[in-house]
Formats: C-alpha cells, sequence, structure tokens
C-alpha cells in the first residue's frame, strides 16, 4: 500500500509518500515541501523533492497549498506513483475528532470549525477539497494536531471566565503541533536512552508561520504556549502571540474596528511582519539586525517570548532535563538557538556554540557543552510519520469491522 500524507503548515506544505509493508515496515519513496506559500517577504515561494535516487528544487509562484499540491500530482505522474490512501492533518478538532474518514459529514464538521484556525484551516479545506476532486477514488483521512496535549491538568487548561460561559462555549487551551511534539519527545527519549517517563523536557516547536513551546513530563504534556486557538503564545511569523485583550476591545469601539478586521489584523498582519513592516519570515530578518532598526525590535520580541515560556515551563517542570529544538527555524537557525539559550546556566543550560553552528537541519544533533547539566538538542519532526500510522490504525479498525 502507498500512502500519501499531507501537512499543512500556515507557510508551508509537507508531503510525503509511504511505502507500508508488513516485514519491514513503511519506507518513504517520495518526499518534498514547499516553502514560503503565499508569503510576503524578499524571497520567492519554491518547492523540493526527493526521491531517493535525486532531488529536484525549484522556484516558482505558490499562492496556495492547492496549487503545491497540484505541483506534486503532476510529479507522482511523471514518476508512475499511485497511491491507495491519503491522510491530512487538521489543526483544531474541538473534540469532534481525533482521526477519521473524511466523509461529507466531517466535511461539513471542517467548515464549521474554519472559523478557530483562520490561517490554517482554510488552507487545509482547500488542500482537502483539491485532493477529493483530483484523488476522488482514493480514500482520505484527517487527523487532528491537538490529541497529545489532553494530559494537560484542568488548572493549566481552564480560563478564569464565568463557569457559564465556559460551559456554554467549551472554551479551554487544547494546544496544538501534538502531532510535532509527540514524536520529538519519543526521539529525545531514544536519542539520550532514557525512558521517556525519566524526562522532563522543554520542546520549542519553531516553524515559518506558526510557533511554540511544549513542557513535557514523563513523556506527557502539562501544558502549552498555544490555547483554544493558535493565536496565544508566543510572537509568530504573523500572529501576535499574547496581548492584553483589553486592546481588541479598545479597538472595536475607538476605532470601530469589526471582529474581521480584529481577525485579520491579528492573524495576518501582526507578529513579525507587523513590527518589521517588510517580512514574516525571521530568517529575513536575521540578516538585517544591524541596519534595520525594527528587524532588531521584531527579533528580541521573538527571542524574549521564547525565553519567557522556556524559563515558566521549567518552573513548571521542577528542573529541566532536556531542551528540545524542532521544526523549520527550530532546525535550521543556530543563531535563534543562541539567543535563546543564551544566559540560560541558572536553569543547567549551555549550549556548545561550535556544535550549535554545524548542527545539520536534516538530522537530530546534541548541541549542549560536556559540562552542560542539560541536553540540548536539535530534532527534525516528523508529524507525517505519526499522521501515517494514524491512518493505518484506522484502516486497521476498518479492516476488523468489514
Amino acid at each position: 500500500m502507498k500512502v500519501l500524507v499531507f501537512n499543512c503548515g500556515s507557510s508551508s506544505l509537507t508531503f510525503k509518500v509511504y511505502e507500508t509493508s508488513d516485514r519491514t515496515g513503511p519506507s518513504v519513496i517520495l518526499s518534498g515541501k514547499a516553502h514560503r506559500v503565499g508569503v510576503t517577504g524578499t524571497e520567492q515561494s519554491s518547492i523540493e523533492f526527493h526521491d531517493g535516487a535525486s532531488s529536484d528544487s525549484r522556484q516558482c509562484p505558490i499562492a496556495t497549498h492547492a496549487e503545491a499540491a497540484a505541483i506534486l500530482k503532476q510529479k507522482l505522474v511523471d514518476l508512475h506513483i499511485s497511491v491507495n490512501m491519503i491522510g491530512h492533518r487538521w489543526v483544531q478538532s474541538a473534540g469532534r475528532f481525533t482521526t477519521t474518514w473524511i466523509t461529507k459529514e466531517v466535511m461539513r464538521d471542517l467548515i464549521e470549525l474554519l472559523p478557530l484556525f483562520p490561517i490554517h484551516h482554510p488552507a487545509m479545506l482547500g488542500l482537502i477539497r483539491y485532493c477529493r476532486k483530483e484523488f476522488s477514488s482514493v480514500p482520505q483521512y484527517v487527523t487532528a494536531d491537538g490529541a497529545f496535549h489532553r494530559t494537560i491538568p484542568p488548572y493549566a487548561y481552564t480560563y478564569a471566565l464565568p463557569r457559564e460561559i465556559v460551559s456554554q462555549f467549551g472554551f479551554r487551551k487544547f494546544g496544538f503541533h501534538g502531532l510535532s511534539y509527540q514524536y520529538v519527545a519519543a526521539e529525545a527519549a531514544r536519542l539520550l536512552q532514557i525512558p521517556p517517563d525519566s524526562l522532563r523536557i522543554v520542546a520549542c516547536h519553531l516553524g515559518t508561520g506558526g510557533s511554540s513551546v511544549a513542557a513535557i513530563q514523563r513523556g506527557h504534556s502539562i501544558d502549552t504556549s498555544m490555547g483554544y486557538t493558535a493565536l496565544s503564545g508566543l510572537v509568530m511569523s504573523t500572529r501576535c502571540g499574547d496581548i492584553d485583550p483589553m486592546l481588541t476591545l479598545y479597538l472595536m469601539a475607538a476605532d470601530g474596528r469589526r471582529p474581521d478586521d480584529l481577525l485579520e489584523s491579528l492573524n495576518k498582519k501582526s507578529g513579525l511582519l507587523g513590527v518589521s513592516g517588510f517580512s514574516s519570515d525571521i530568517r529575513d530578518l536575521i540578516p538585517r539586525l544591524s541596519e534595520n532598526e525594527q528587524a532588531s525590535l521584531a527579533f528580541e520580541m521573538y527571542v524574549r517570548a521564547l525565553k519567557k515560556y522556556v524559563g515558566e515551563y521549567v518552573a513548571a517542570l521542577r528542573g529541566l532535563d532536556a531542551l528540545v529544538f524542532t521544526d523549520d527555524i527550530g532546525v535550521r537557525s543556530p543563531t535563534v538557538r543562541e539567543r535563546v539559550s543564551r544566559d540560560m546556566q541558572w536553569c543547567g543550560v549551555l549550549l556548545d556554540n561550535e556544535k550549535n553552528a554545524h548542527a545539520s537541519p536534516d538530522r537530530a544533533s546534541l548541541i549542549s557543552s560536556g559540562s552542560s547539566q542539560v541536553s540540548v538538542l536539535t530534532i527534525p519532526t516528523d508529524e507525517e510519520r505519526v499522521i501515517l500510522q494514524e491512518g493505518m490504525n484506522l484502516f486497521s479498525a476498518s479492516e476488523e469491522t468489514v
């Protein structure tokens, strides 16, 4: 069986085609990623492919995730690859599903969930619609991203609002990037050769769109920076992160802003893009730190928010065994890792600058100093493998009921 897995981020699209085998397990026969999808920045969008024997990368306009999928579809045709099942990541299911086949009823659920994630969900739904049209005979399923955070205790996920409001609307911290945290927590335990139930981990999922931090104790999430939606927490590419909620009420009352205007501003025009004024990608900002005051300010705000959450979670965990950096910025930016780890000796973190500078983005690396009390790791995430496994479990369960 060949399974195509899509991992749709806010400004990227990762895809992998797995060939499954009962004897050897799944193997990747084609992989790739579309970068800077719909991004306003200094560089053009691009897409890359890797099929084991060769690699191909090209720059081209990619305005939507469906356009990236169309380029992939042609690649599948060129390589004579037919897929038997397609899996999709969905960010916020609000408890409606974990992993499920995509039916007309599920599509209605996805449409109702669109407002919860105005950056991710429309892109994901557009991709799913494209695939249901262009791969109409292929069974497709969707996996919710937040299941890993179901272990967060009530005192950490409950909002300090009137109980009747919480009960009526189901407001609570859900957390996201759960597929990534599930993978890197297991990988950290394997690499350090320490049982997961003996590890206290702060993991930083730093993407080119969304970013978050999670506190992981004994293999379980106990807190995370994102909340009911992905707007809260860190300073992100185009999202504001934590702000005083009264600001939104002030803008509505004093400036006549409508809710949809605020939704657009807070999700798509804030963060690094809003502060710098020219790019939502921190990799565009770093080369200009010494010459551009707004780029420098945006970078310092990004680092400060990240360090603040790391410190908070060290306190929540009552100590730290491993600090993990993952996703595109996490594994590809030595500058970000160095600035976040700087002056963190108080909690046992001491970076090896040489190891940090030369860490490969394609494999896990230990970048802490030999005298560091905390293991600092870069681990490329593999959310797609988790999505694949969820799909295989769903397929097996369906086979058993036939």
